[in-house]
């Protein structure tokens, strides 16, 4: 039997690797048709599925790639009991765009925004041009509008949100210190339950090599808004790993061509996941110690 604190793998594309005391949820049969994104109905499947197989107390989620990020909003409703909480999210992307055919990895922020038991969603460390202006029309306005989601952000003209009345769920920094110390000090002033979900590609390459277009948060960033929540974090997960995958879904192959998803050479590949996963050891241990 596993300790309710244990660690939980969701193994869809085995790039987790071993992580001692973890519980490991065997998924690959689902990694064609879940990864990048899906219909709502197919994604209902999984949750039944999931419902029906993972352990009811555990420790935070790994689910490999951050083509997975999606997840977070079955995770998310499963803490329901826990609630009122609000979502901390380490993203480089806002994951609040818009995707006419279901729910793929940058659309499930407003999701998780419009569940009542949600006070709000951040989502820190965007830099993508995914919230510049000519990116506008993608991103779903009412969660932003309404004060239940905001994005920390760096590097992008974010001009246009001002001109729409959303300057407010907008905050735009120079430099990682600065976006660290603005939220640490708003979680000083706030304090709130937490979910915390981290994708690595808000960090630098030099941090945790990616295959998305990568941030600027460094460790220790993370490490600082993750000790500021010490004591309120409810539950957690992380994704954001390397792994190779050819899709056989063509809209699948073309979209994550169009997202700059480019094959990592294999030497290259075991490198990163060293990397990546030396970090999750020291995310892992650093949560554990700031959970509620």
């Amino acid at each position: 039997m596993s300790r309710p604190d244990a660690p939980l793998v969701l193994d869809f594309d085995r790039s987790v690797g071993a992580l001692p005391g973890a519980t490991v949820v065997d998924l690959a049969d689902w990694q064609e048709t879940i990864r990048f994104g899906c219909t709502l109905r197919t994604f209902a499947r999984l949750r039944h599925h999931l419902d029906a197989v993972l352990p009811a107390a555990h420790g935070t989620v790994l689910m490999g790639s951050g083509d997975y990020h999606h997840l977070t909003w079955p995770l998310v409703e499963r803490q329901r009991a826990r609630g009122p909480f609000q979502l901390v999210v380490f993203d480089n992307h806002p994951d609040n765009m818009r995707f006419p055919w279901g729910i793929h990895c940058g659309s499930w922020v407003r999701e998780v925004a419009r569940l009542p038991y949600v006070t709000h969603v951040h989502v820190l460390g965007i830099t993508s041009g995914d919230i510049g202006a000519k990116h506008a029309w993608e991103n779903h306005l009412r969660p932003l509008r309404a004060g239940k989601l905001s994005y920390w952000c760096m590097d992008v003209d974010v001009g246009w949100a001002a001109r729409l009345g959303l300057a407010a769920a907008f905050r735009r920094f120079d430099d990682p210190d600065a976006l660290t110390a603005a939220f640490v000090a708003h979680l000083q002033q706030a304090p709130q339950a937490t979910y915390l979900s981290i994708d690595k590609d808000a960090f630098s390459v030099a941090t945790a090599r990616t295959n998305w277009d990568q941030g600027r948060l460094e460790e220790r960033h993370a490490l600082a808004i993750i000790q500021a929540l010490r004591g309120r974090i409810v539950a957690s997960d992380i994704n954001g790993e390397v792994s190779a995958y050819a899709y056989r879904t063509w809209w699948k192959r073309l979209l994550s061509g169009m997202d700059g998803q480019e094959p990592v050479p294999q030497a290259e590949l075991d490198a990163w996941q060293a990397q990546q996963r030396a970090l999750n050891v020291r995310l892992l241990a650093a949560i554990a110690a700031s959970s509620a």
